[in-house]
């Protein structure tokens, strides 16, 4: 999974290469896109800065000690509890075709696949989707809005802020009333993630002269992507 991250993740710098030469090509041009460029590099440091010091170096051990199959076995997990909100906004874009297939995945990795530890559905043949709230927005009409670098959740838009708010709010973890356990399972699934994007890291490092705006311009081709319905079905968020 991760081999096939990395290779996404190569090709979607290609294009954001090609975003980055020609928006240099114009000097001194303002991205209307991002009218809080300020405040947006203050957080995108401070985020970088807790990424450093602190969620890489916990990344890098859980990558270390936890052995492939269970770090896909988590992954797995997680995703499959994501499937709820995704089933809600497949439906809520009149995607009933997707609405189905997603319900089907959600009940066969719950069952054979040992709540979601086994990615049968995807052996079956059944593709995964990423439907969320934003996307739905967008789908409604909803403009984006302006750029907004999130603390500790990174680039978005305050569209994309406000369909995770919802999308966060119909994920079942959310529920769980041992607030020990839910606590536990969400940092788990944050530094699975944390885990996952250590490659993309790397690659940033070494291609990024400005990564703040190669992040930005990610952000906007994977989130057009995305609405578009182009998506790379296994490309974390």
């Amino acid at each position: 999974m991760k081999k096939r991250f990395v290779a996404e993740f190569r090709i979607l710098l290609v294009g954001v290469c090609m975003t980055f030469l020609s928006a240099c090509a114009t000097t001194g041009a303002i991205d209307e896109r991002d009218p809080w460029e300020g405040f947006n590099r203050g957080v995108y440091t401070f985020n970088e800065t807790m990424d450093t010091v602190l969620f890489d170096p916990i990344g890098k051990v859980y990558d270390f000690i936890t052995p492939d199959f269970l770090d896909s076995g988590i992954t797995n997990f997680f995703k499959n509890i994501a499937q709820v909100p995704v089933i809600a906004n497949d439906i809520l874009q009149f995607k009933f075709d997707q609405a189905v297939n997603d319900t089907v995945r959600l009940f066969l990795n719950s069952t054979v696949g040992l709540l979601g530890f086994l990615d049968v559905s995807t052996e079956a043949g059944l593709p995964s989707s990423k439907a969320d709230f934003g996307q739905t927005l967008a789908y409604w009409g909803v403009d984006s809005g302006p750029y907004l670098v999130m603390p500790f959740f990174g680039p978005g838009t305050i569209r994309h802020a406000a369909g995770y708010a919802v999308d966060s709010a119909l994920n079942p973890m959310f529920y769980i009333d041992n607030d020990l356990t839910k606590a536990g399972l969400l940092s788990l699934a944050f530094v699975d993630v944390k885990s996952d994007l250590l490659s993309a890291v790397d690659l940033l490092e070494e291609a990024a002269v400005d990564k703040y705006e190669f992040t930005k311009n990610a952000y906007f081709e994977k989130r057009a992507s995305k609405i578009s319905g182009n998506e790379f079905a296994d490309y974390p968020e």
